[in-house]
């Protein structure tokens, strides 16, 4: 796959995703009307996609780093399309709850397909650019899913959100399978299949813990996270390769994004209720004094580009996330539209620094073998984080300003991490032979 056509790939897939989580928020009040659905089977449009997103990431990753990153991004395309397409036609809710997890199991193929593909076709030194533009484009679907949902909605209706996807998804996931013979890939280890259902079970459990505060499902969590740890020391071709998660760097930027992902997105639910309840704010205002967020993070993400190459990661990741714990601190003080809109712009420039920042770090330092891997680790980073944020904000709701204090705290927490990350651009593992967009510049031994 050219570089072009895989930064178009991997922009387009991140985008429907992205789209898709926004523009089902807005749907969701008419769909409960509309199917006599109650709140509870409502909420559960979103948390089942969530759970089946969040356990299978890890494991579509490292299916793409065995077969090819085309493949799972192919057949999560066509998946995600006509999963929505069901979804449009259906008339009971507890169908729609079906093809909601069904679309998270194509929805997690597909997501780390976008970054292993951007890792194996552009060098370590050019990934900065191409994984600016992916946060740019999502930081805009962010912006713009509200509104497109609230219009098709208004005009047509529920079920017009879900056909949004339709077209584009099939599309491109008709032209990956055309795309020609995938090149033969040398066998980078087994999958390791009781590895991925104790990793699956895991992150199901605690998934569902932070969203319906249920304790048993997060004792279940801690208990098959603990089996996970042992059996991955103990098997000779884990399902998350040392070389990835053993990096300090790489680990460090996961937890890094989680608070991130926490602080932006508990700050986000907290400040809804602040703005509409404390405030008396309409929703059309709300969304306003909102809009500096969406703003600043599209226009950070080039920014953070030139950042990374001049001051370097740590730098970089640790002045965002101060900037991004400063914005929540500022929310947590405002009383007027002038202090809202700056928290709100100082959160959108943090968040979507970081978020370059971290990624690239994630992409770079892993072995470009384990690309898939290191992308789904990325990606459950980032739907874990937003969980865990909105079951902080959720708990301390009627305790004032705390909700908004603890996830300062979360994101200052995050910013003294980020000194834990590599100063400069130090070149990752060595490329695998059947990948030719490695560091190509290292010169071969005689």
């Amino acid at each position: 796959m050219t570089p072009r056509l895989a930064l178009v790939s991997s922009v387009t897939g991140a985008v429907l995703v992205a789209l898709d989580g926004t523009v089902l928020t807005i749907a969701q009040p008419t769909l409960q009307r509309d199917l006599g659905a109650s709140f509870a089977q409502v909420q559960w449009t979103s948390t089942g996609y969530l759970i089946a997103v969040a356990a299978l990431l890890v494991f579509a990753g490292r299916l793409g780093d065995r077969y090819g990153h085309r493949r799972p991004y192919a057949l999560g395309m066509l998946g995600f399309g006509a999963t929505s397409a069901g979804i449009g036609v259906e008339a009971d809710v507890g169908w729609v709850i079906g093809l909601r997890v069904a679309q998270g199991v194509f929805g997690a193929l597909l997501q780390p397909a976008t970054l292993g593909m951007l890792r194996a076709a552009f060098p370590p030194d050019r990934l900065r650019t191409p994984l600016a533009v992916r946060t740019a484009a999502i930081g805009l679907a962010a912006a713009a899913g509200p509104v497109a949902g609230g219009a098709l909605v208004h005009a047509f209706g529920w079920r017009a959100v879900f056909f949004l996807n339709v077209g584009p998804a099939l599309v491109l996931g008709a032209l990956a399978l055309r795309g020609g013979v995938p090149p033969r890939r040398v066998r980078v280890g087994g999958l390791d299949l009781p590895g991925a259902l104790l990793l699956a079970l895991t992150l199901a459990c605690l998934v569902h813990a932070l969203v319906t505060r249920t304790a048993p499902t997060g004792v279940v969590a801690a208990v098959a996270a603990v089996a996970f740890v042992c059996h991955e020391r103990r098997t000779a071709q884990p399902l998350v390769p040392s070389g990835v998660i053993g990096s300090p760097p790489v680990a460090t930027a996961l937890g890094v994004l989680t608070a991130a992902s926490a602080a932006l997105s508990g700050t986000l639910f907290a400040g809804t209720y602040v703005l509409q309840r404390d405030l008396g704010l309409d929703p059309l205002r709300s969304a306003l004094l909102c809009l500096p967020l969406a703003v600043l993070m599209v226009a950070a993400a080039p920014l953070c580009a030139v950042l990374l190459r001049r001051a370097g990661a740590r730098r970089t990741t640790v002045a965002a996330m101060t900037v991004l714990a400063f914005g929540v601190l500022v929310l947590a003080a405002a009383t007027g539209p002038l202090l809202l809109g700056a928290g709100f712009a100082l959160l959108g420039a943090g968040f979507g620094t970081v978020m370059v920042a971290g990624t690239h770090v994630v992409v770079r330092q892993a072995p470009v073998e384990s690309a898939g891997v290191a992308g789904g680790l990325q990606q459950t980073a980032m739907s874990v984080g937003p969980v865990s944020g909105v079951a902080v904000a959720t708990t301390l709701m009627d305790a004032g300003p705390a909700p908004l204090l603890v996830l300062a705290g979360l994101a200052a927490t995050g910013a003294v991490a980020a000194l834990l990350l590599p100063a400069g651009t130090k070149h990752p593992a060595p490329a695998h032979p059947d990948h030719p967009a490695g560091p190509s510049r290292i010169p071969a031994r005689r």
